[in-house]
């Protein structure tokens, strides 16, 4: 059996044990207290609305490093991508696999904790054919993720985490946030769980789209060397098989292959 080669370590990067944003809004808010002290509400108003926006949009944005590291981009010269595949597993898995070998490509499949711990054998499925596991959240809360306190944000990332261990024997390393995204209690189950944050730089929106043709043509101007490339299985409109066929039959045609950190 070959040995297992980890991640390069600039790729897999876990957060720090003081993340930065601390001092940064500590910072902020003692600048807007100021400028209220000797200008006023009318000048320390907006600036303490403005402070707010800017933390909103660093927990909205999904490559946003405000509160922690996020890979959203492999560095790599040649035609080859990271194909990742969220919010499985489900009915749709078994006919992935059979595609991904059909056009000798590996994915990240990111898993939902309770998904996996309903359908087990779909997981190790995954793993036996060589394809990488992420942690995808235990519930998905997709409406809320970017406000969880921090009592049940470490619930959704370690107890996802604890079932992905148990069904394969070995606990992902990579973590890819429901939505995308964040918020300033993400990093301290991350550190703990030797998870590094995952974003992408391609996307087409085909958990809610259901054109095969309209989402791989905007995948396809998205694809560069290295792109990380999100996708979805399971969505409600059925057809995530089919564009994800498509997208593969699309890369073969312009010379793009398919590479996973841990092979770099």
């Amino acid at each position: 059996m070959s040995a297992i080669r980890e991640p390069l370590p600039s790729l897999h990067r876990v957060p720090r044990a003081s993340p930065a944003w601390i001092w940064v809004l500590l910072a902020a808010h003692l600048a807007v207290l100021l400028a209220w002290w000797w200008l006023g509400w009318r000048a320390g108003l907006p600036l303490l609305v403005a402070v707010h926006l800017a933390f909103l949009w660093g927990a909205l944005r999904p490559r946003s490093a405000m509160y922690g590291p996020v890979l959203s981009h492999l560095p790599v010269t040649d035609r080859r991508v990271w194909l990742t595949i969220d919010d499985g597993p489900s009915d749709d898995t078994p006919a992935l696999l059979d595609l991904l070998d059909a056009h000798r490509a590996k994915a990240t499949f990111f898993l939902v904790g309770e998904r996996a711990a309903a359908r087990p054998d779909l997981v190790r499925e995954i793993a036996t054919r060589g394809h990488g596991i992420g942690n995808h959240s235990h519930a998905h809360p997709q409406a809320w993720f970017w406000a969880l306190g921090p009592a049940r944000m470490r619930r959704e990332i370690t107890q996802c985490q604890e079932v992905l261990r148990a069904i394969t024997g070995r606990a992902p390393r990579w973590f890819r946030a429901v939505v995308g995204h964040a918020n300033p209690f993400v990093s301290a189950p991350l550190r703990d769980c030797g998870l590094a944050r995952v974003a992408w730089d391609a996307r087409a929106f085909d958990a809610v789209r259901g054109d095969p043709v309209a989402v791989v043509a905007r995948l396809e101007r998205e694809l560069a060397p290295g792109a990380i490339v999100l996708l979805h299985e399971g969505a409600r409109h059925g057809r995530n098989v089919e564009m994800i066929g498509l997208l593969l039959e699309r890369m073969q045609a312009l010379g793009y292959a398919t590479v996973l950190p841990e092979d770099l």
